[in-house]
C-alpha cells in the first residue's frame, strides 16, 4: 500500500482496508481448507475412520502440530519410496507456509492515519541477554504481492493434496 490511499487522501480508504481484509480472509480460508485434508492423510496413514481421525486432529491445537504428527506416522508407517517421498514434500510445503499464516493471524494490526497499514507479531523472542516482542512490518505494495503469490500457492498446494489423496487411495468420504 502506498502512503496515500486511492482516493488521494492521507487517511486509508475503505477500498484499501477491504483489499487486505479480503485476502487475509482468503487466507483463513485456504488455510483452513488444506490443513483440514491432513484428517485425510491420519485417517489413511493410521487406519482409523474419517471421524477417529477428526478427534485426534481437533485434540493437537497447533497447525505445526499437526503437520510433525502426519509426517512422523508417514515416517513410521510408509515404507521408503514415492509414496512417503510425496507426502512428505507436500508437508514440507505446507509447513513453509506457516510463517505467513502466523503473521497475519497472530499478530494485532495497526492502521495508520498516514494510509499505511501493519502488523504486529504477537510473538516474543529470547535472545541470550534479552526478548524481543511485537515486531513490527509494514504492509507495503510489495508485502501484498507476496501474500497474492502465497495465497496463489496454498491454492495450488491444496489441489496437489486432493491428487495425493486419490493418488494413493486414503479415504476421502
Amino acid at each position: 500500500m502506498t502512503a496515500r490511499s486511492a482516493s488521494g487522501s492521507s487517511k486509508p480508504s475503505e477500498q484499501d482496508l477491504d483489499a487486505v481484509m479480503l485476502r487475509v480472509g482468503r487466507l483463513n480460508y485456504a488455510w483452513s481448507n488444506t490443513e483440514s485434508l491432513l484428517i485425510h492423510m491420519l485417517a489413511g496413514l493410521t487406519g482409523m475412520s474419517n471421524g477417529a481421525a477428526v478427534v485426534i486432529f481437533l485434540s493437537v491445537t497447533s497447525a505445526r502440530g499437526r503437520i510433525e504428527m502426519v509426517e512422523r506416522l508417514a515416517k513410521l508407517r510408509l515404507p521408503s519410496g514415492d509414496h512417503q517421498k510425496d507426502l512428505l514434500e507436500l508437508t514440507a510445503r505446507f509447513s513453509r507456509l506457516l510463517a505467513v499464516r502466523n503473521r497475519y493471524n497472530h499478530s494485532i494490526w495497526s492502521f495508520e492515519e498516514d494510509g499505511s497499514v501493519s502488523t504486529i507479531l504477537m510473538r516474543i523472542a529470547d535472545r541470550r541477554d534479552r526478548i524481543h516482542m511485537g515486531r513490527k512490518q509494514n504492509l507495503s505494495d510489495d508485502e501484498l504481492d507476496k501474500l497474492d503469490r502465497d495465497l496463489t500457492t496454498l491454492s495450488t498446494l491444496n489441489r496437489e493434496m486432493w491428487r495425493f489423496l486419490q493418488h494413493y487411495n486414503y479415504p476421502i468420504e
